[in-house]
């Protein structure tokens, strides 16, 4: 039996046409406010994160046509986009998952918003849900 390496959630991520509209939104109907904001060149989106407990709703919106948010949203529409756990070795975690037929987007992890380091995992191994591993 393999050690459980998810040590929380660390995110929802929504993928927004508008961030600013998203975050009023976020304001209003719940008292949200932006605990941290980012544009990640590296991805080609920016990021809105609002607090809950010890996690984050992440909203998401592209910043570039070609960064794979803007793809879901022009596939998909507007929604989750990915789930984000946190793990204490990202490397680790990923060894894991791909040992167990997942498939790593990222061959490795790299620095991911907030000094973090991530690794993205395809849906197709992981049941539909593209699952992101964060290392704080």
């Amino acid at each position: 039996m393999t050690e459980m390496l998810l040590t929380e959630f660390d995110h929802v991520a929504i993928a927004v046409n508008d961030l600013e509209a998203a975050v009023a939104y976020y304001a209003a109907a719940f008292g949200a406010t932006v605990e941290h904001r980012e544009v990640v060149e590296s991805d080609g989106v920016e990021e809105a994160l609002l607090r809950v407990a010890d996690s984050y709703v992440q909203l998401l919106t592209p910043t570039r046509p070609d960064s794979p948010v803007a793809k879901a949203l022009e596939k998909r529409g507007e929604g989750l986009h990915h789930i984000g756990y946190r793990v204490k070795d990202c490397g680790a975690a990923l060894d894991a998952v791909i040992a167990a037929g997942g498939t790593g987007i990222d061959k490795a992890p790299r620095p991911g918003s907030r000094g973090t380091t991530v690794a993205f995992v395809h849906p197709k191994g992981s049941f539909g849900t593209l699952i992101e591993l964060v290392q704080e």
